[in-house]
């Protein structure tokens, strides 16, 4: 379905520009790179994320604290992530600041310089970072199932690298990184708010019409399937012991995708009524949280179910969890429930659709690798279009899952 509120361009550079006319009185615009921690060598595990951090401090033209302060004085926020495949640096701003911030996100793309006084400043930062990671279990475990999962492929290493990998950064690695990696094919603009979309065409090509750097091939090879495996850490002293177990599944364009998504929801969406949140939290109070949800990368994905429990709960943990799991493995759903989880899972996408921000970076990150924006009701079009038997043969890449426990 068309949606006539969403305009595409191309810059003579070949950067992808798409822009959503909205009425609301918050603009929001940035730049999606393609990328992120697969694309680093390694001897550089890291350095995608550390180039997130320091392209804040500082381009040829300005220091840090304009780059730092030049949106929040104006109310608005400037932001970045990155992704094992993507990087994005992004504003959200008050209506009519569009030029400040769209000049601001292309200097920094554009002319970052990466001073060495602020890269040492950044490293402790980073340095911290990785530190606060490995102290919470519950989100370092999924960095060491996929270290396990992806063994032997470049997906494998955490993004935030390690204190060692952080150490050996140089200024000339940050600026060699810029130079190969954000360039105008690998890069997509993207907007939403109030600005008529050819003048937020005109402005784009005003400030990024000068970045002329040649673009690379993406050097990706889709990781190996590993064999599953069960194993359990006890180096990790912690009051829980948690729990991932997970597999392999198609990439975010495969066309049962949102088979797979239903499929999470059922199983451990944000609802209090998903299947394992009643059988292992609601019925016996075993867990505070147990979650399942889906990574998706653009040639490979993981379905994850997490819990935290007790040791001495473990057991009975995965018992009820293999047996919730079964349930949708063994026999298709009844067309009567199925209907109730998509109306659920609609209305959860709905709710989420309010938040303008994280629709504006969606709208980019699909144009990125899809090469036109999803709307909702796309979205909602494939959920309806779901079969009992579909969301079986979905389920059935759980009979080859994996299983790791920290204690």
């Amino acid at each position: 379905m068309t949606d006539t509120s969403i305009r595409y361009s191309t810059l003579s550079n070949g950067m992808r520009l798409v822009a959503r006319a909205t009425s609301l009185p918050v603009e929001h615009c940035g730049v999606i790179i393609n990328a992120g921690s697969r694309d680093e060598g390694p001897e550089l595990h890291g350095l995608a994320h550390f180039v997130e951090h320091t392209i804040f401090k500082g381009t040829g033209s300005h220091k840090a604290a304009y780059v730092r302060d030049r949106m929040e004085l104006v109310g608005g926020e400037l932001n970045a992530y990155t992704t094992k495949e993507e990087t994005a640096i992004y504003s959200t701003f008050p209506a009519g600041h569009l030029n400040r911030a769209l000049a601001l996100i292309a200097e920094m793309v554009t002319d970052a310089n990466f001073p060495d006084t602020e890269l040492s400043k950044e490293k402790l930062v980073v340095g911290e970072e990785i530190d606060t990671y490995l102290d919470t279990p519950s989100d370092a475990i999924f960095d060491d199932f996929e270290e396990i999962v992806y063994e032997g492929s470049p997906l494998a290493h955490n993004i935030l690298g390690t204190r060692e990998s952080l150490a050996r950064f140089t200024s000339a690695d940050c600026r060699r990184w810029l130079e190969e990696r954000f360039t105008p094919g690998r890069m997509v603009f993207f907007y939403s708010g109030l600005t008529d979309p050819d003048k937020v065409f005109n402005l784009a090509d005003k400030y990024f019409r000068g970045l002329t750097r040649p673009d690379t091939a993406l050097d990706r090879a889709v990781p190996p399937v590993n064999a599953p495996f069960e194993r359990i850490n006890d180096s990790r002293e912690s009051f829980q012991a948690h729990t991932i177990i997970g597999t392999r599944i198609p990439g975010l364009l495969d066309p049962g995708r949102l088979d797979v998504a239903l499929l999470a929801n059922i199983l451990g969406g944000p609802g209090m009524n998903s299947l394992l949140n009643v059988a292992l939290r609601e019925r016996y109070g075993l867990v505070y949280s147990i979650d399942a949800s889906t990574s998706l990368m653009s040639d490979n994905g993981l379905l994850t179910i997490y819990f935290g429990c007790d040791p001495d709960d473990v057991k009975r943990c995965l018992r009820l969890t293999e047996r919730v799991i079964n349930s949708l493995t063994d026999t298709a759903i009844s067309e009567r429930k199925l209907e109730a989880a998509k109306r659920q899972f609609i209305g959860q996408l709905t709710v989420g659709s309010v938040n303008s921000e994280q629709v504006a970076i969606s709208m980019g990150r699909s144009v990125l690798y899809r090469g036109y924006a999803r709307t909702l009701s796309e979205t909602i079009e494939g959920i309806n279009t779901i079969t009992p038997e579909s969301l079986l043969s979905a389920a059935q890449a759980l009979r080859h899952s994996s299983r790791l426990t920290l204690k």
